[in-house]
């Protein structure tokens, strides 16, 4: 006990439970100091008070709450609309011409282009058909001068043939006439043209014919046993000096064989009597 009393006490412990009353008492003359001050701070200040802390004792040690935000000022009024004058209205003006876009030229030229490009094909195309047609015409022409070319020289090969054969016959009308004014001795229808009728024998006929045979260059197949009948001159040696057809066989193709083997022959064989008659006329058939 006597330690206690001698320890230095401070004057803002708090007392012991045994002095609770002097402490209230200190308490509420603090308090009373505190409203007074406030009182005076706010009679004699005009700018708005300045915040105030005080530290307040008690009995149990306590925290003081933290200090609530100041409020914050209201937003000043909006500013009053000014009235909105309304512009005149803007005279209406014609549209320009707005010229086309790239693309949209570059597919104009490219319509254009191909529109020339169907014309020219068109154009081309009918020149082309007009060549043919052309063409058509100038070929059709050439054959038909060409079959009027082989027509006329028909004509004209008949012509001479009968030409040929009117001259003949006019030849062996004459020799016929000069024959009998000589004193020949042939029949009125003869148509030799010797004084006397003297012909090779049967056997040199066909001695003839064997010679001449070789040489025809015909197909087997002809119709028929036509004859055709020549008339042949030749050299004392045999040789074959010219050749005629005197009568026709109906079959052309024949008489021309007959008489193109007899050109090739060239040459006969001699009678039995070694002589060579110097005009014979032979009738030549296919199965002779």
């Amino acid at each position: 006990m006597t330690a206690r009393a001698s320890t230095p006490r401070d004057a803002f412990m708090p007392h012991a439970p045994d002095a609770f009353g002097r402490g209230l008492a200190m308490a509420v003359a603090a308090h009373l100091l505190l409203v007074v001050a406030l009182s005076v701070g706010v009679s004699w200040h005009v700018s708005p008070p300045e915040g105030i802390e005080a530290e307040l004792w008690a009995a149990v040690p306590q925290m003081a709450a933290p200090r609530a935000a100041e409020p914050e000022p209201p937003p000043p009024p909006p500013p009053a609309p000014e009235p909105k004058v309304e512009p005149p209205p803007e005279p209406i003006k014609a549209a320009p011409v707005v010229a086309p876009e790239p693309d949209a030229q570059i597919a104009i030229e490219k319509a254009k282009r191909k529109k020339e490009l169907a014309k020219e094909a068109a154009k081309q195309a009918a020149k082309e058909a007009a060549a043919r047609e052309a063409e058509k015409l100038a070929e059709q022409k050439r054959k038909d001068e060409a079959a009027d070319k082989r027509r006329e020289e028909l004509d004209k090969k008949k012509r001479d043939e009968a030409q040929a054969a009117a001259l003949a016959a006019a030849r062996e009308k004459q020799m016929q006439r000069l024959a009998g004014l000589a004193g020949a001795t042939g029949a009125p229808t003869a148509t030799g043209s010797a004084l006397q009728s003297a012909g090779p024998s049967a056997d040199y006929l066909g001695r003839i014919k064997g010679r001449i045979r070789p040489n025809v260059s015909f197909p087997d197949t002809l119709p028929g046993n036509p004859a055709v009948e020549i008339d042949i001159r030749l050299s004392p040696d045999g040789r074959i000096l010219s050749s005629r057809i005197v009568k026709r066989s109906g079959v052309p193709e024949w008489d021309e064989a007959v008489l193109r083997a007899i050109e090739r022959t060239e040459v006969l064989p001699r009678d039995e009597s070694g002589k060579v008659p110097p005009a014979m006329t032979i009738v030549y058939r296919p199965r002779d």
